[in-house]
């Protein structure tokens, strides 16, 4: 697996992950949704993605998107 798959496959169990607890624990938790959709706009933009870094320092063979 690339960083790149990697890190769309976390970001897609992050959005998951807080919708769920956002309807089930507490609203307050659709600002991870927010913070999630935003830091995926930010890293489009500028190919700065925190996730990527950490995903790369564990071994994963780098994509095309985060090099």
């Amino acid at each position: 697996m690339s960083v790149d798959r990697a890190v769309m496959l976390f970001a897609g169990f992050m959005v998951l992950a807080s919708l769920g607890l956002g309807l089930f624990v507490s609203p307050y938790w659709f600002w991870l949704t927010a913070f999630v959709g935003a830091n995926l706009m930010q890293a489009s933009i500028t190919g700065f993605c925190p996730a990527a870094m950490v995903l790369k320092k564990l071994g994963l063979k780098p994509g095309v998107a985060f090099s």
